[in-house]
């Protein structure tokens, strides 16, 4: 009996045990989402248009397609890259970090560049984007330019996310951390998605309905639509910018180049004390503006680099690397 009632002990403290891990990883995988929301919204809000042109039986599909590769960028390829990087190479994470932010930089300011371009390039831009064939051929070109992009985005919120795990975290813990932020935002981000691109069908069908206010619900959908998406883009490109000139600076802070960082804090708590209302929102506010002109100058500075240097480069070596370790998993997508 007294050994029954020791083995039903030990049950319980491994139990207890097992519960504080996961209480713990889930603390983690929140803190590191929360850090790694600018790449998320703006894969949020740049994934719709890959199923613009598309049949709405085909929207869905679509989605679930790039969803799949998604999972597939972050669990089977980026998740094991973090983990070795941060057993024999862990001093590569910032470096890394800073470069992630960059491609931020990068996106977000192309993004204003080309918001402050003539109609003409707007107008050129979009016939490019929504070209009047529908075919299967289409479609999968789509859906690989969709998990292209996604690949640098995950590689970056999964880089945010290694950096905000203790280093003195096992092995294992990280793997699992690493895991349920993949899995998490995944979900979050292309859920999202899927509610977006089919809200005007919903929309159109609720407008149809003998109930008035059901009707005027589905027509209201339909013309708020549009401005919901112009709003997302905003928000996701300002935070890309945002995040992306926050790493850079907290990078060059860690790397001993302290003068941005600290006139930048110097600034916010300035705003502050001349805000004493709502001193934690001024001084907020005071270093997402400055962040943000550094990221938004930044990105300028490397829109010419990356169009004439870096891309062909990822060209002729990443792309076709991710291709050939697609092909070991028997995976035919192109990317």
């Amino acid at each position: 009996m007294s050994g029954l009632i020791a083995l039903l002990d030990d049950v319980a403290s491994i139990s207890k045990v097992a519960a504080a891990s996961i209480d713990d990883v889930a603390g983690q995988a929140a803190k590191a989402g929360a850090k790694a929301a600018g790449a998320a919204i703006d894969d949020a809000a740049v994934t719709p248009k890959y199923v613009q042109g598309f049949d709405a039986s085909r929207e869905l599909p679509i989605v679930w397609k790039i969803t799949r590769g998604s999972i597939f960028n972050k669990m089977v390829i980026l998740l094991p890259a973090a983990l070795l990087l941060s057993v024999f190479a862990p001093w590569l994470i910032p470096p890394l970090l800073m470069l992630g932010g960059c491609y931020l930089c990068y996106e977000g300011a192309e993004k204003v560049a080309h918001a402050l371009g003539s109609k003409s390039d707007a107008h050129d831009s979009e016939k490019h984007t929504h070209p009047e064939s529908e075919g299967a051929a289409l479609e999968e070109k789509r859906v690989a330019g969709a998990i292209k992009t996604d690949f640098i985005l995950s590689a970056e919120i999964m880089t945010i996310a290694l950096s905000t795990i203790p280093s003195d975290e096992t092995l294992w813990m990280k793997g699992l951390i690493l895991a349920v932020v993949a899995i998490g935002i995944t979900v979050a981000v292309y859920g999202f998605v899927a509610l977006i691109v089919k809200a005007d069908d919903v929309g159109v069908h609720l407008a149809t309905s003998r109930s008035g206010i059901l009707a005027g619900l589905g027509r209201g959908i339909v013309k708020f639509m549009p401005y919901f998406m112009k709003v997302l883009t905003i928000v996701g490109t300002a935070a890309m910018i945002w995040v992306g000139g926050q790493i850079i600076i907290h990078g060059l802070h860690q790397m001993g180049q302290h003068q941005p960082y600290e006139w930048i804090h110097h600034q916010s708590e300035a705003a502050a004390a001349a805000l004493p209302q709502a001193p934690g929102l001024a001084a907020w506010a005071t270093t997402a503006f400055f962040d943000g002109i550094v990221g938004l100058i930044l990105g300028l500075i490397l829109i010419p680099i990356v169009k004439y240097v870096v891309n062909p480069l990822l060209n002729v070596t990443i792309i076709p690397l991710i291709a050939w370790v697609k092909g070991l998993f028997g995976k035919t997508e192109q990317v």
